[in-house]
């Protein structure tokens, strides 16, 4: 016997019955209508309310002062960087060398330079010349060969650099160190058979595929380090934000000024940002799902 078809259910008049039934979520939309309220009362209280006097941030936002001030905020950002490289690649090898003294050394510099804040090391090597007054570059327990006085041979300059790129290093060393460890020892142990050298093995199999995985790693590191260079302004080194305070303790403009200096920073962070997904499709060609990512 053929069951009686007793119809459509009710509720379901007129729809197919392989269309899904979308599902609602009332609590989403709530959450959405609340989000939205929010953000225009924020946008709202920037442009109504007179105190933020957006005619003085326009004033000053292309100022010699603060141009001059953003230009050696990425000088700085650039050459701490470089350093801060340089020297997270020497100490990730040291950390991987088989001398027990060359690896407890690298992991007791990552100890000391990520166990005590940015800003201490900057003003400790801001006043390093009271412990040094003279430097001397010679033969350990033997003559110098060079001297001079360190107050004319570290700047403030220096100093920022030297401070930001030492405290950078530390972190970048576990960045490369972790990119290292993600490749496959096969890989190596292929390369090794087939001739290669442990020097070129690490420029032509290594490095290629452990700098995929530190990319994006590098890349919150170089934003990190943009604003990490605004702690230089307690050396009176007139970077961007000291440069806006120079000119807010003249003016009593003090709001007016530091918006112009978080504007600045947002666009030139937006623009590493874009930058470093640049980066990452580049060095991911290949990889399943970077490319359409």
């Amino acid at each position: 016997m053929i069951p009686a078809d007793d119809g459509p259910l009710p509720g379901a008049a007129g729809r197919r019955a392989d269309v899904p039934i979308p599902v609602r979520h009332p609590a989403r939309g709530l959450l959405t209508g609340v989000v939205l309220v929010l953000l225009a009362m924020a946008v709202h209280g920037l442009v109504t309310n007179a105190r933020y006097q957006w005619p003085v941030v326009w004033h000053y936002f292309f100022s010699a002062e603060i141009l001059s001030g953003l230009l050696r905020t990425l000088e700085l950002t650039a050459l701490a960087m470089i350093v801060a490289t340089v020297l997270g690649i020497a100490l990730a090898l040291m950390r991987q060398s088989g001398s027990r003294v060359v690896s407890l050394t690298a992991s007791g510099y990552i100890w000391f330079f990520r166990g005590t804040p940015l800003l201490v090391q900057l003003i400790f090597w801001y006043n390093i010349t009271a412990l040094y007054p003279r430097l001397s570059i010679g033969i350990p327990f033997g003559p110098a060969l060079l001297r001079g006085n360190a107050n004319s041979l570290v700047g403030a300059f220096a100093v920022a650099v030297i401070g930001l790129g030492l405290n950078e290093g530390a972190y970048m060393c576990e960045v490369v160190r972790g990119g290292l460890l993600a490749v496959e020892k096969g890989q190596v142990e292929a390369a090794t058979a087939l001739g290669m050298t442990g020097q070129l093995t690490f420029r032509k199999v290594v490095f290629p595929q452990a700098i995929r995985v530190m990319i994006p790693a590098v890349g919150n590191e170089l934003i990190g380090m943009l604003k990490y260079t605004s702690l230089v302004s307690v050396i009176a080194l007139p970077e961007l934000l000291y440069s806006a305070q120079i000119i807010y303790t003249q003016t009593f403009q003090t709001m007016p000024l530091l918006i112009v200096a978080s504007l600045w920073y947002l666009l030139v962070t937006t623009v590493l940002t874009v930058g470093q997904r640049y980066a990452e499709r580049y060095y991911g060609r290949g990889i399943t799902g970077t490319a359409a990512s």
